[in-house]
C-alpha cells in the first residue's frame, strides 16, 4: 500500500506542495479545500501531468474530509494569507478557527498521522494543532526553519556567486521578524560566513532573511510566497516517509532545550518515521541566546492569547 499525504488548503501553497511531492513519487496525494471544484480541478490537471514526467502516483481532490482517511502525513496550509503591511501575528484570530476545525476533522480519520503545519502565525498554529489533535508533540511539526534557512542560503548565494549546495545556513527562533539567523554556525563549504564577506553585507542578509516573507508579499500585492514554503514542506514530508533522520530547522515543542519550555519554537530537529526524533542543541553565543529568548517571549505571548 502506498503512503498517503493529505494537504488541506489547495491554494497556491497547497497545490504547489502537491506538485513537489508528486515529482518525488513517494506518496499518493489528497488535496482538500472548501472551494467546490478547485481541488478536484487541480488534482486532475496534476494527474494528467504524471505520464509526462513518468511518475506513478494518485492525486485526488475533494471537498470532503472523508477522502483524507488513513493519511500518513497531514499538511495544513489552509488559512488567510498576509496582505501588504500585515504581520504574521495579525492572522492569529482568523486562522485559529480554521486550523482548529481542520485538525478536529482530520484526526478522527487519521489518528496515527504526523502533522506538518504551515499556516501563520506558524509557531502558534503548530501549538494549536498539537493541543487539538491530542497527539504526542513529536508528531506535530511546523515548517518554518527550512524556509527561513533556504532564504538565507539564497541571499548568500546571490552575494557570493557560489552554488547553493555549498552554503549551509541555520535560522532558529519564531517564524517572524524576531527569528535568529545563526551567522556563527553558518558557512560556505566549511568557511564561516563572517569570513566570506564584509560585516555590513552579512548584516544586510540577516535583515533581509528576517523580512523575506514580507518582501514577497509586498511584491505580489496579493497573496504570499508559495514556491519556497511548499518545497520546505516536501523536504520534511520526504524525510519522515523515508525515515531519513534528516536534521532541519523546524518548529518543535520545547521541553528544556535552549532553556525553553511549553512552546513550539524553531530549533534544529532530526526528522524520521516518528516525526521529530531528536532536537539538536547548538552552543550559542550570549548574543544569540539573548535574541532567542526575545523571540521566544513573543511566541509565548501569542500562544497564551489562544487561552488553551
Amino acid at each position: 500500500m502506498n503512503k498517503k499525504v493529505t494537504i488541506v488548503g489547495a491554494g497556491m501553497t497547497g497545490s504547489t506542495t502537491a506538485h513537489w511531492l508528486a515529482e518525488r513519487e513517494i506518496a499518493d496525494i489528497v488535496l482538500v479545500d472548501i472551494v467546490e471544484g478547485m481541488p478536484q480541478g487541480k488534482a486532475l490537471d496534476m494527474q494528467e501531468a504524471m505520464p509526462v514526467i513518468g511518475k506513478d502516483v494518485t492525486i485526488t481532490g475533494s471537498n470532503d474530509y472523508a477522502a483524507t482517511a488513513g493519511s500518513d502525513i497531514i499538511v495544513i496550509t489552509a488559512g488567510l494569507p498576509r496582505k501588504p503591511g500585515m504581520s504574521r501575528d495579525d492572522l492569529l484570530a482568523a486562522n485559529t478557527a480554521i486550523v482548529g476545525k481542520v485538525v478536529e476533522e482530520t484526526i478522527k480519520l487519521s489518528p496515527d498521522a504526523i502533522y506538518i503545519i504551515l499556516t501563520n502565525p506558524l509557531d502558534v498554529m503548530t501549538y494549536l494543532a498539537w493541543k487539538k489533535s491530542g497527539l504526542p508533540a513529536n508528531r506535530v511539526i511546523g515548517q518554518a526553519g527550512v524556509l527561513d534557512s533556504a532564504r538565507m542560503r539564497a541571499f548568500v548565494a546571490m552575494e557570493l556567486g557560489v552554488s547553493v549546495e555549498n552554503i549551509h545556513c541555520y535560522v532558529l527562533g519564531g517564524h517572524g521578524d524576531s527569528m535568529v539567523p545563526l551567522t556563527q554556525h553558518s558557512n560556505v563549504a566549511g568557511v564561516p560566513l563572517h569570513k566570506t564577506m564584509p560585516q555590513e553585507r552579512l548584516d544586510a542578509i540577516v535583515e533581509r532573511t528576517r523580512k523575506g516573507g514580507g518582501e514577497i508579499v509586498s511584491l505580489l500585492k496579493q497573496g504570499s510566497a508559495f514556491y519556497a514554503p511548499s518545497a520546505g514542506i516536501a523536504q520534511m514530508a520526504e524525510a519522515i516517509l523515508k525515515d531519513k533522520q534528516l536534521i532541519v530547522p523546524a518548529a518543535v515543542y520545547m521541553q528544556g532545550e535552549y532553556g525553553l519550555n511549553g512552546i513550539y519554537f524553531g530549533a534544529p530537529a532530526q526528522l524520521g518515521a516518528n516525526g521529530v526524533e531528536k532536537i539538536i542543541e547548538y552552543e550559542l553565543s550570549e548574543d544569540e541566546l539573548a535574541e532567542l529568548q526575545k523571540s521566544a517571549k513573543s511566541v509565548a505571548e501569542n500562544i497564551a492569547a489562544l487561552g488553551l
